[in-house]
């Protein structure tokens, strides 16, 4: 017997050894499951990253091509504006020769027309001359010593003003065609003017409009590569988002996992249903299992838990109506069981608890909604955190409560005490 006292001890020795060393491994496998994953979401970030820069080098090539391109269009179109432009001198300089030559002709004309206004005022003083005299040799000869008869005078006479007038009327003529044609010049010099102030008019709004698009094509330029340079960060952002929700999917698929194999199957298969039909039926009545609606401090987590047991799943509704309209669905269904609690049914007797420093109110160290109290004084109103259970004990029997170590140690009112080791690897508060 002393022999096998002596290996059991050396037994327990080595447990609790390999206990520590799987606790500590299990403490490093924790830690080192954050870095695995930000390692596998920073290599999911490298290959989008790459897959974008080989994108984004397509789509530089494709880009160059493009420039190249409309360079060669530029080029193009600057050599058909030059020549445009060579035109356009041509025309001004082909209308600046007209007028020239129009300009010219008017000169010529004009002094024509002057030399004719003078051979005409020369003229009339020839004839006005011409005719003094006549009348002074008249006088003086008379008229029978001039013409033979009154009728050569008279034919004489006839003639001459005949002559006089002809050349009188030619003047005329030459004078209104000179008018005529000198108003036609003025004419076509005004249309020429306008058609060349229309011409500048046009090739400065043309000038100007080319301007302004130009102006505008190198705004759209920057606002075009301002808007791809935000929709490379767009996705580089989408992307790093999508490895990040793919990663909490799987945490999220872990941890439910984790939190199944906390409790039975029925009840596992009743708190998945449980949100479909609370959509199904409209019952806004139903709060969800007590789990989800506390928080508390790591510290307390395992005496909580301790405590709380298998009422940690069950379901806080508002009435016993809400739980039997659920329980009916689940049966109709087959999915699972659950167990309620109906607010408007529990009615826990208020605890007296010691006001000492070493026993403190589990309740107090729950943060939760006010309107479930009933619920959560239900199942932990009459418990303590103490130190050890040595305190406990005399807590426990004196002010009839449970009383609970840190550790998840605890002894109840009867005096039964219960406790162990307590594997956080099991935690249904951690895998909630």
């Amino acid at each position: 017997l002393d022999e096998i006292d002596i290996k059991r001890e050396q037994l327990v020795i080595a447990v609790n050894a390999r206990q520590e060393a799987c606790s500590e491994l299990e403490r490093q496998a924790g830690e080192l499951e954050p870095e695995i994953r930000a390692a596998k979401q920073g290599l999911e970030l490298l290959r989008l990253e790459h897959e974008q820069l080989v994108n984004e080098a397509e789509e530089h090539a494709r880009a160059r091509a493009q420039i190249e391109s409309a360079i060669q269009d530029l080029e193009q179109d600057r050599a058909s504006g030059r020549d445009s432009i060579t035109e356009l001198r041509r025309a001004v300089d082909d209308l600046s020769r007209e007028i020239r030559k129009r300009e010219s002709e008017l000169s010529r004309i004009e002094s024509e027309y002057s030399k004719a206004v003078k051979a005409e005022s020369a003229l009339r003083e020839r004839f006005d001359v011409a005719d003094q005299q006549r009348k002074s040799l008249l006088q003086k000869q008379g008229r029978s010593g001039q013409f033979g008869s009154k009728q050569e005078r008279d034919t004489w006479l006839n003639a001459e003003i005949s002559r006089l007038e002809g050349s009188i009327q030619q003047q005329r003529q030459q004078f209104e065609a000179a008018e005529s044609e000198q108003a036609e010049i003025q004419n076509r010099l005004k249309s020429i003017a306008t058609s060349m102030a229309e011409t500048r008019a046009r090739a400065e709004a043309s000038v100007q409009q080319i301007s302004e698009m130009q102006a505008r094509e190198i705004q759209l330029r920057e606002e075009k590569d301002v808007k791809i340079s935000q929709r490379k960060d767009l996705w580089r952002k989408e992307a790093r988002l999508e490895t990040e929700r793919s990663d909490l999917h799987e945490e999220l698929k872990r941890a439910e996992r984790s939190l199944g194999g906390t409790v039975d199957r029925a009840t596992s298969e009743g708190l998945q249903a449980l949100p479909a039909i609370r959509e199904r039926l409209g019952l806004s009545g139903i709060h969800g299992p007590l789990f989800e609606l506390f928080e508390v401090d790591e510290t307390y987590r395992t005496c909580v838990e301790a405590i709380a047991g298998s009422s940690l799943f069950h379901v806080v509704v508002d009435t016993d109506d809400t739980a039997t309209k659920v329980l009916s669905e689940l049966n109709r269904l087959k999915l699972g069981r659950l167990t309620f609690m109906p607010l408007n049914r529990l009615n826990p007797s208020a605890a007296t608890y010691p006001g000492a420093s070493d026993a403190i109110p589990m309740i107090e160290r729950l943060v939760f909604n006010r309107r479930y109290q009933r619920a959560f004084q239900h199942v932990f109103g009459k418990t303590i955190i103490c130190p050890s259970l040595d305190v406990g004990s005399g807590y426990a029997r004196s002010m009839n409560l449970t009383a609970v170590t840190l550790e998840g140690d605890k002894v109840d009112r009867r005096g039964e005490l219960m406790g162990g080791f307590v594997s956080r690897k099991g935690s249904r508060l951690e895998a909630a």
